[in-house]
């Protein structure tokens, strides 16, 4: 696989999604990396990835069955890059 030039968020899938979507990040090289989930109230909801992770593809899977649906913001941070993205739970 191609590494990555920079920090990479990719949209998660499905989305909408019922109750468990995949999100997808890539990173240039190693580094440490936090992947929360936000409701829109901004309020933490979950921590989907924590610690370091190597150069290249990372996949982790959120189950949104707790949750109640609306429009959730899943955001990455990587060293000092914030990447953020919206996903919508429809259950």
């Amino acid at each position: 696989g191609q590494v990555p030039r920079e920090v990479q968020l990719h949209q998660n899938y499905p989305n909408p999604f019922n109750p468990i979507t995949t999100i997808e990040f890539a990173l240039p090289y190693p580094q440490e990396v936090q992947l929360r989930v936000y409701n829109i109230l901004g309020q933490r909801v979950a921590m989907l990835a924590e610690g370091k992770y190597t150069t290249g593809m990372h996949r982790v899977e959120f189950d949104g069955s707790t949750l109640s649906s609306g429009i959730y913001i899943y955001c990455l941070t990587a060293g000092s890059d914030v990447v953020h993205n919206k996903m919508m739970l429809v259950q």
